[in-house]
Parts: C-alpha cells; sequence; structure tokens
C-alpha cells in the first residue's frame, strides 16, 4: 500500500500590539524618574549641610510661596520689626544736621510752621519750577541741598540720599498720592504710559503683562503686585536694604533680559510718573517692606 506523504504545516503567530508593549521601553521611563528623584533627595541633602540658615530659609521659601509673604506683612505692618524704620531715623538724622557755609539743615527751612513736607512724597514726581522738568523726591532733595543749602550733592542710591528720601516719605505715611499730569508734565505722563506698554528685551516683556495681566499670580515665591511704587522708598527683602523706585525698574529690566537705565535717567522719571499717576488716592506706605 502506498504511504501518504506527511504535510509540513508552518503555522505563524503574530504578536498582538498589546504584547509587545510589555517588552518596549516603559521600564526605563521608570528608572528615570527613579534617578531624578534620587538625585534631588541628594541635592538636598548637600543643601542642607553645606548651606547657612540664610540660605536654607531663601530655599524654605521658593518652596512655601505664603510664607515669604506672611513674612513680608508683619514685618510692613510692625514699625518695630520693620527693618525701613532704621532708615527713617538715619534720615531724620540728617534732615536735622546743619552743614555748610550757610550753617543750616533741612530742618531750618521745613518745619512744622513753615514748608511742612508733610504732604511732599505724595506729589512727586513733578515738573521743577526752577529746572524746568520733571524731577522724583531723591532728585528734588539734591537741588535743595545744591541751591539752597550750597553743600554738595548726595550720589544716587547712597545711603544718606535714601535715608532722606525714606524719611521724607515716611513724613507723609498715610496721606493719599496727588501727583500732577498737567502742563508741562504731560508729556513726561505720555512717554511714561509708552514705556509701560512697551515689550523690552530678550524675553520681549512689558510691564502691563505682568503688573496688569498676571497681577495675583505667583512667580517662584514673589506674588505679582500691580506695579503700585506708593510704598517706595522701600526695604527690599532680596537686597537687605532700602531701593528706591528706579532701582526697582532696573531690576525689572534685568528679569526681561533688558540693558537698564541709569538711575535718575529722564525715561525712568517719566515711568515713575505714569505709575505713582495709576496709584493716585492710594496711601503713603513708604517705608513699605518688599520681596
Amino acid at each position: 500500500m502506498r504511504k501518504k506523504k506527511h504535510e509540513i504545516r508552518i503555522i505563524r503567530k503574530a504578536k498582538s500590539s498589546h504584547q509587545l508593549q510589555h517588552h518596549g521601553g516603559s521600564w526605563k521611563l521608570a528608572y528615570a524618574d527613579f534617578v531624578t528623584a534620587l538625585m534631588a533627595f541628594f541635592l538636598l541633602l548637600w543643601l542642607l549641610t553645606a548651606r547657612p540658615s540664610k540660605k536654607l530659609q531663601t530655599v524654605a521659601q521658593y518652596f512655601i510661596p505664603t510664607l515669604s509673604f506672611l513674612q513680608k506683612e508683619v514685618k510692613e505692618k510692625d514699625d518695630f520689626a520693620n527693618p525701613g524704620m532704621i532708615w527713617v531715623e538715619r534720615g531724620e538724622e540728617i534732615f536735622n544736621l546743619i552743614e555748610g557755609p550757610k550753617n543750616i539743615s533741612c530742618a531750618s527751612c521745613h518745619n512744622s510752621s513753615n514748608l511742612s513736607l508733610a504732604n511732599a512724597a505724595t506729589k512727586y514726581p513733578k515738573i521743577d519750577k526752577k529746572e524746568k522738568y520733571l524731577v522724583n523726591l531723591e532728585q528734588k532733595i539734591n537741588l535743595c541741598r545744591k541751591n539752597k543749602m550750597d553743600v554738595k550733592s548726595f550720589e544716587l542710591e547712597s545711603k544718606p540720599l535714601l535715608s532722606l528720601s525714606t524719611y521724607v516719605s515716611y513724613l507723609s505715611r498715610g496721606k493719599a498720592m496727588n501727583v500732577s499730569i498737567d502742563g508741562e508734565a504731560k508729556k513726561y505722563f505720555l512717554r511714561g504710559k509708552e514705556l509701560y506698554f512697551r515689550r523690552i528685551g530678550q524675553m520681549n516683556l512689558a510691564c502691563n503683562q505682568c503688573h496688569d495681566e498676571q497681577a495675583g499670580s505667583f512667580l517662584r515665591s514673589e506674588k505679582i503686585s500691580q506695579g503700585h511704587i506708593n510704598g517706595f522708598p522701600a526695604y527690599l527683602m532680596r537686597w537687605d536694604n532700602i531701593a528706591s523706585a528706579h532701582k526697582r525698574f532696573q531690576f525689572c529690566n534685568n528679569q526681561a533680559r533688558a540693558e537698564p537705565l541709569d538711575i535718575g535717567h529722564i525715561d525712568y522719571n517719566a515711568l515713575q510718573l505714569y505709575i505713582a499717576w495709576r496709584g493716585n488716592s492710594l496711601l503713603i506706605e513708604s517705608p513699605s517692606v518688599r520681596r
């Protein structure tokens, strides 16, 4: 009898895409996450052992935004805890210091009965009648020293000048901002408004994008403000120092990766006028405490 040949059958079993996923690269992602977490853990250990307590506090504020905000509020509301009050006291000493060939002080002209400065800070920047251009409070102090007292002007952003401007602003604390944009000030106001909305720097940012569109949001540990300057000169915790509005403008320019202007620049005065006008009716808070 004739034998039948056995047929050779080849059966191919195709694996489904679901089965292939179990042998893919998902484990690599999990491993990468583990390594990243481990690296962050060792970085934290290094920070805890290698950094002074002041640096550690800064790191903590980065992760807990509300802590920084609450610390600022407490310091600002309590004059005893407010570090800016040291500058007020120093400014009062300079205000009463007799100097120069005329043997006079700021207090010789400005006292409770004559040319009181109780509302002075509410009106700056403003047009100086003699110089015919816009000046801020620090520049006006220097003009008075030069023209009235016949003594040397202070360097802008110097400790004596900031102390004196902080003291004068403190005399107006609780009074409403009331800058004027009429007459000659109008052109500076328009220039300041233009600068406020102009995009600058490598970041292509304008003041209004942060202080109008993102006001109230958090940028790292800092709550974005509406950009009002009724608290300046202010004590800035990041610098442990009093700073003028112009110094804060420079910081913002640097953050936008733009070239900052010199302190006292006429464009900064124009921007200060526009921002002060936006805050008209707000009460003077100087020396406030800011991040």
